[in-house]
């Protein structure tokens, strides 16, 4: 597959990037919000630019010189992202007019050779057109003035991109059934990015030892030689509620949430630190409501080298912890070793295989009886309940609906059982289930 015609969008913090990355993607991928910095890492969408294909790049704002940690990690993805862009989307603020940040920007643009648009933004209205020809100063010939968020001159700014496209371009956007789509969830700095990176063998993602460092769910595409494909999500820290104070961290906890409920197999990072906390275990139950896969993954376990007995009673606590999660294989793993790293996949592999499997109708009765034959209940009226057949009705999850006389009066211990005994007796042992408990009539 050919990497397609990307166009990376830069700017200093707060120009509205994101928002127009948004906008030409018509998608919520990046989160929007007014507070400087926001955006961290990469972030890739496939929009349609004069009827073509393309794939977009976000990046966050840059602070040419600035010696702080996030500013200087923001800087090199956003230098990733220029290296692999055909072109770049340089965007500034119309409202707040030219700033000497921008003519920095502008000559480092200058240094690597791809062309560049200069889009200057939030133009909401005609009296704002005036500020555009100071923006030429920056010694960019083409300038388009917009206004992202009120989707205001957006056709110009197709029709100057349009001339820089191929004749042919390619998408990058896997279809649906070829991909796994997996959501690596957690706690803030268990190390899920450092993971990602482990997974892909580069600093896609922003690690560091500071909780929250990822504020968006972020999308990467990995593709194995042997043609394998897998959707890696890379979620911000899910806290507990109390602490989540700050709006732009509500709104990327929504976001976690959302990347779970799309996704085939979780992630769920721990750490040999903690072991297994209220909030993991909190977000596990998130995994059971929404039927995912699941593989926990207990990362640092570096840490416990020589500690063999330590190690032990910590599996087995985190065992208890995650029983009302029995489908979830437990892998110990260290991102800052690379130990077991290379056993997650597979395992990924496994989970997904299971969760995609369909059984036969015949199957599915024949365990439905065995299972049945001597666990008796009974309604509320004394009568016993009787399960007539079963068949499986969809995949991901695997979902059996199961005839019975009396469905409202099934106790949920034992659907509990039914379900468990399921997954054992049909080969769903990585998988979660789904019962729909149905009236014959």
């Amino acid at each position: 597959m050919s990497k397609g015609f990307r166009i990376a969008i830069v700017g200093r913090p707060n120009v509205g990037k994101s928002t127009l990355f948004n906008t030409l993607s018509r998608t919520r991928k990046s989160v929007v919000e007014k507070s400087p910095g926001v955006t961290r890492d990469r972030q890739y969408a496939v929009a349609e630019i004069a009827g073509k294909p393309v794939t977009l790049i976000d990046t966050g704002g840059l602070l040419p010189g600035d010696e702080d940690l996030f500013a200087r990690a923001i800087f090199d993805q956003a230098k990733t992202a220029l290296d692999e862009a055909d072109l770049i989307l340089f965007v500034t603020d119309g409202q707040s007019g030219l700033n000497p940040v921008d003519e920095e920007l502008a000559a480092f643009l200058r240094e690597t050779g791809k062309p560049v648009i200069l889009v200057v933004n939030k133009i909401d209205g005609e009296k704002l057109e005036s500020v555009i020809p100071e923006f030429y100063r920056l010694g960019f010939d083409k300038v388009v003035g917009i206004s992202a968020k009120n989707k205001r001159n957006l056709e110009e700014l197709h029709e100057a991109i349009a001339p820089y496209l191929p004749e042919e371009t390619e998408a990058e956007e896997p279809k649906e059934d070829e991909v796994v789509r997996v959501a690596i969830l957690g706690r803030p700095n268990v190390g899920k990015s450092s993971l990602v990176n482990r997974l892909l063998g580069e600093e896609r993602m922003i690690v560091s030892d500071v909780p929250g460092t990822t504020r968006d769910s972020v999308d990467t595409l990995l593709e194995l030689p042997d043609g394998r494909r897998y959707l890696l999500i890379d979620t911000a820290g899910i806290r507990r509620r109390p602490r989540i104070k700050d709006r732009v961290e509500k709104f990327s906890v929504g976001k976690s949430l959302e990347a779970l409920k799309n996704c085939d197999v979780a992630l769920v990072v721990l750490t040999a630190e903690e072991g297994i906390t209220d909030q993991d275990q909190k977000i596990l139950s998130q995994v059971e409501k929404n039927h995912k896969g699941c593989l926990i993954l207990i990362n640092k376990w570096d840490l416990l080298d020589g500690k063999r007995e330590e190690g032990n009673i910590l599996l087995e606590k985190v065992k208890y912890g995650a029983r009302f999660i029995p489908w979830a294989p437990i892998l110990t793993v260290s991102a800052k070793t690379g130990r077991r790293i290379k056993e997650i996949l597979p395992l990924v592999d496994e989970i997904y295989r299971q969760y995609s499997t369909r059984v036969p109708t015949w199957i599915v009765n024949k365990a439905l009886e065995e299972i049945t034959r001597d666990h008796s209940i009974y309604s509320k009226t004394g009568k016993r309940v009787k399960f007539y057949y079963g068949t499986q009705v969809d995949v991901r999850p695997p979902t059996f609906v199961i005839f019975t006389n009396f469905p409202e009066d099934i106790p949920k211990s034992y659907e509990r059982y039914l379900r468990n005994r399921l997954r054992e007796a049909l080969g769903f042992e990585k998988s979660p289930v789904k019962i729909i408990f149905r009236e014959r009539r």
